[in-house]
């Protein structure tokens, strides 16, 4: 058990998300906020045997105003990070009103990895929200993908050949118009995302409409979708939330294209 009255005082950190085991033996614990609540992207490093708090990974004045996941990829020397949104807020579930306040994170953290320190925001728009990332797993590959819940997004990120960082959209999901929710666009909602092992495809869940989608990723810059499968989510035959009937006609499959 790590107490947060340790973390909080050693660490100036709050609301501990994504661990990853390092190199070192040690491990890292990356945060939403500080103490208070309030938006903070910071990093907690414990001793790897004795799950000691030792302090903070990051170095500097310069923190990012929010946190979520990360990964990291020493052969480029660097770490990448996320924002989901402001704790306190996050707190009270989603509230549409947040969306115009800042409360959701817009970017892309880039940290050098020798260094610990805060170099780069890549900005991938206005309550993106981008939550987990991923390097492809060659470790020679300079670039991977992030999922943005809010946007419904799916962004490449890659090395520039100025060697900086960089970002671009390779995937939308369209919301869907629907009744009986608490928006009239539903967006897809895309929360956890993964790459196979091989780097052949990848695959994430469109949380709200219910459904796993598959991703052949051969052309990095060019994603096809081959394979998807409705699990659940909120469409659900009976319940309170319904497709509007006009995008239901529109989405009908051609049969002639059906196999």
């Amino acid at each position: 058990v790590v107490n947060p009255e340790d973390v909080f005082w050693k660490c100036n950190l709050g609301y501990p998300h994504t661990s990853h085991c390092l190199g070192s033996g040690e491990i890292m614990i990356s945060t939403l906020g500080d103490p208070a609540g309030s938006g903070k992207g910071g990093f907690i490093l414990l001793d790897g045997e004795t799950f000691e708090i030792k302090g903070n990974w990051e170095k500097g004045d310069k923190i990012p105003p929010m946190g979520y996941d990360f990964w990291y990829q020493p052969r480029h020397n660097v770490l990448i990070s996320t924002e989901w949104g402001i704790p306190k807020c996050l707190g009270y579930g989603f509230d549409p009103n947040d969306l115009k306040k800042g409360r959701y994170g817009r970017r892309l953290n880039v940290w050098d990895w020798t260094t610990h320190t805060y170099v780069q925001a890549i900005d991938v728009g206005e309550d993106a929200a981008p939550l987990e990332i991923r390097f492809l797993h060659d470790p020679d590959a300079a670039e991977g993908y992030v999922g943005c819940t809010i946007s419904s997004a799916i962004h490449r990120f890659y090395k520039t050949e100025q060697g900086d960082w960089a970002a671009e959209k390779v995937i939308q999901v369209p919301s869907k118009k629907v009744e009986g929710w608490l928006l009239p666009d539903m967006p897809g909602f895309i929360t956890d995302i993964l790459i196979s092992l091989d780097d052949r495809f990848l695959y994430f869940s469109n949380w709200l409409h219910g459904d796993i989608r598959q991703y052949d990723i051969s052309d990095t810059r060019r994603p096809k979708l081959v394979g998807q499968v409705f699990v659940g989510g909120s469409i659900t035959k009976g319940g309170p939330v319904t497709v509007c009937r006009d995008e239901e006609l529109q989405r009908q499959p051609d049969p002639f294209f059906i196999k």
